[in-house]
C-alpha cells in the first residue's frame, strides 16, 4: 500500500542524526527522500560497527532506510549545477548545515527559490540564524548542557552534579520537530501553491519543549520558581522491590487511595500534607518515601498484580536489551529482520504508528554511499554523458 506521502520528493542535505531522523520519519510515510552527501559521506556512516561494509554503521542503517543516496562534491561547480536540476524537480529542499556553510555553497533559500519558487526550503540550525548565537555550531552534548537539562539530571539525582541523560534527547526530539515542520509547510504549499522558509533551531526548540512543564510558577511571576517539584524530587525514581526494580506510579486521588488500601495505611490520605493532589506536590519527597519503604516487603510480581489490579500505574523496570523479548513488542512485531543488498540479514524498527489506509513502512534498506547517483540525476534530466563527465571530474561518486 502506498504511503500517505508518496509522491512527495525531499532532497535531504542532512547528516548525522537531527536531520536524518526527521527525514526518515517522512521516508517512512512514503516520501521519496534522496540523501545527498559530500564524498567523505556521512560521518554517522562510520560510528559503531559495521555488519560488513565499511561506512554501513549501525545507526546510519536505522535512520537512513526508505532513502536513495547521491554522492556530489558539491564544491564542484558541476557538481552544485547538477543538484539544482535535481531540486527543481522537487518539493523539498532540507539541510542542516550552518547558515554561512550552506550560503558559501550558493544553495541559500534565495537561490534555492530562484530555481523553484514553491520550494519547502527547511534549515535545521542550532540557533536561530539571525540570533547572537547565530554562528556558533551545536552537537546535542552542548545543546542539552545549554537548555538546561543537564542541570535538571542533577538537582533530581540530589546531588547537583549536572549529567547528560544517557540519549541523544536534542536531535531526536529536534528531528521531531523538524519532521513535522516541513510537513506543516508542504501542507501549505499543497493547499496555496507557495512555498516558503523554514527554520528549526536547536536551541530554542528544546527550551520550548523542556518548559512544558518546567515554566512551574514563572508563568504567574517573574520571581517564581522555575521547576515542576514531582519531576525534581530526589525520590522519584525506580523502587527496590524485594527481588528487583520496578516504577510504582500513584497519581491522582483514586491511585493514591487505593495504594493506601492495599498496604493498609489509609489513614495517610487523612493528614492534610496528603489529603489532596496540590498538597501533595508540595511534600511529594514523603509520598516517594512511604512508596520506597513499602517496596521492599513484596516481589515485583506481587506488586505488578496488585497494582495491576488497583489500576495503579506501575512497570518493572527493563534493560534495553529486554524489549527484544517484551510480551506486547513481540505481539506488535516492532524489530523485525530484513534482508540488506550488502549487508546481509539486518534488525530494523518498524514504524511505531499504525494508519488504516497509508500505513508506513520499511519498504528500502540504508543505500551505499552514492548507490543512486546515477539513477536520481537521470531522473532529474541529465544525460549519460553529463553524469560520466561529473564522475570523471570526481565531483560524483558511485559505489
Amino acid at each position: 500500500m502506498p504511503g500517505a506521502l508518496e509522491g512527495i520528493r525531499i532532497v535531504d542535505l542532512t547528516n548525522i542524526i537531527l536531520g536524518p531522523y526527521g527525514t526518515m520519519l517522512l521516508a517512512d510515510q512514503g516520501a521519496d527522500v534522496i540523501k545527498v552527501e559530500a564524498p567523505e559521506g556521512d560521518m554517522v556512516r562510520h560510528i559503531g560497527k559495521p555488519a560488513k561494509t565499511p561506512g554501513m554503521g549501525p545507526t546510519y542503517l536505522y535512520v537512513n532506510r526508505n532513502k536513495r543516496s547521491l554522492c556530489l562534491d558539491l564544491k564542484n561547480r558541476a557538481a552544485r549545477t547538477a543538484l539544482l536540476r535535481l531540486v527543481a524537480t522537487a518539493d523539498a529542499f532540507v539541510h542542516a548545515l550552518r547558515p554561512q556553510a550552506i550560503e558559501g555553497l550558493g544553495l541559500g533559500y534565495e537561490a534555492i527559490r530562484k530555481i523553484k519558487p514553491d520550494i519547502v526550503y527547511v534549515g535545521a540550525y542550532g540557533y536561530s540564524s539571525d540570533g547572537p548565537y547565530g554562528k556558533l555550531p551545536a552537537y546535542d552534548d552542548a545543546i542539552q548542557a545549554r537548555f538546561g537539562i543537564a542541570d535538571l539530571m542533577g538537582r533530581a539525582a540530589g546531588d547537583d552534579v549536572p549529567r547528560y541523560p544517557p540519549t541523544i534527547i536534542a536531535d531526536k526530539t529536534v528531528g521531531l520537530t523538524f519532521a513535522f515542520a516541513t510537513l506543516s509547510a508542504l501542507m501549505h504549499k499543497q493547499r496555496t501553491g507557495e512555498g516558503q522558509f523554514v527554520e528549526v533551531p536547536m536551541f530554542e526548540t528544546m527550551a520550548a519543549w523542556l518548559m512544558v512543564e518546567h515554566l512551574w510558577e514563572r508563568t504567574f511571576s517573574d520571581e517564581g520558581e522555575v521547576g515542576y517539584t514531582r519531576l525534581l524530587a530526589r525520590t522519584r525514581k525506580p523502587f527496590r522491590t524485594l527481588d528487583g526494580w520496578m516504577a510504582i506510579l500513584p497519581y491522582n486521588d483514586k491511585h493514591w487511595r487505593n495504594f493506601f488500601e492495599i498496604v493498609g495505611r489509609q489513614e495517610v490520605l487523612e493528614d492534610p500534607r496528603y489529603s489532596t493532589l496540590n498538597a501533595r506536590s508540595l511534600h511529594i519527597n514523603d509520598m516517594y518515601s512511604m512508596v520506597e519503604a513499602l517496596a521492599p516487603t513484596r516481589t515485583t510480581a506481587e506488586w505488578v498484580k496488585l497494582l495491576d489490579e488497583a489500576q495503579i500505574p506501575n512497570a518493572p523496570v527493563s534493560r534495553p536489551g529486554d524489549l527484544f523479548e517484551d510480551p506486547h513488542l513481540v505481539w506488535r512485531q516492532l524489530f523485525r529482520k530484513y534482508p540488506h543488498p550488502s549487508e546481509g540479514e539486518i534488525m530494523m524498527v518498524e514504524p511505531p504508528m499504525r494508519m488504516s489506509r497509508t500505513p508506513p513502512a520499511i519498504r528500502r534498506m540504508a543505500p551505499l554511499q552514492g548507490a543512486d547517483s546515477r539513477s536520481v540525476l537521470a531522473e532529474a534530466g541529465l544525460s549519460d554523458a553529463e553524469i560520466d563527465a561529473l564522475k570523471n571530474d570526481g565531483a560524483l561518486i558511485e559505489p
